[in-house]
């Protein structure tokens, strides 16, 4: 069995590879609903901020962040063409008619600054206890579509035409990026 450090540096890449895949995913225009097989409509959107980092091989480290609500992501291919990945990314969720708004890190997978649907608050405190399940089933509804991401991302990772095919739609994404 392995030693959990050993474990967490040996797999720590998938992370940043699924950031760098729901990316691929969302600028090639690819049904998010279709991939996660959902009944109700689902898109994701690149938000205010991406960043992505870049091994030089001699133990040091490229680091590229972008933010702004209109900043070109032409930095970030360029980034991706010598070998980068994407580590932090702010993305804008929608299900359905819902707006869910979060940076996801892919050395942790930790979702920060989530804005979830507003829900009515204008209730009596009688109604708290029904506004946090509300809330809750919210905060579920995302990080399920997040988790099933993950794991169709996994499934075609793993699977035989990673290499031959995905991979390779990746990389002629990468290079014809201007």
């Amino acid at each position: 069995m392995l030693d959990i450090a050993t474990a967490y540096n040996k797999y720590l890449f998938l992370g940043n590879e699924f950031l760098t895949w729901l990316w691929f995913l969302i600028e090639t225009e690819q049904d998010i609903t279709k991939i996660l097989g959902s009944g109700e409509p689902i898109t994701l959107e690149i938000g205010n901020s991406l960043s992505l980092e870049n091994n030089l091989g001699d133990k040091s480290k490229e680091k590229i962040t972008i933010k702004g609500d209109q900043a070109g992501l032409e930095e970030g291919t360029t980034a991706l063409r010598k070998g980068a990945v994407v580590t932090d990314i702010n993305l804008l969720c929608k299900i359905g008619e819902e707006e869910y708004k979060f940076s996801i890190k892919g050395e942790s997978f930790n979702l920060t600054g989530l804005k979830t649907p507003a829900i009515d608050t204008s209730g009596s405190e009688d109604e708290i206890e029904g506004m946090v399940i509300e809330k809750t089933f919210l905060l579920l509804k995302v990080t399920g579509v997040i988790d099933t991401l993950f794991l169709k991302y996994i499934e075609r990772r793993i699977s035989e035409n990673w290499k031959n095919e995905e991979f390779q739609e990746i990389k002629r994404w990468i290079h014809v990026e201007q």
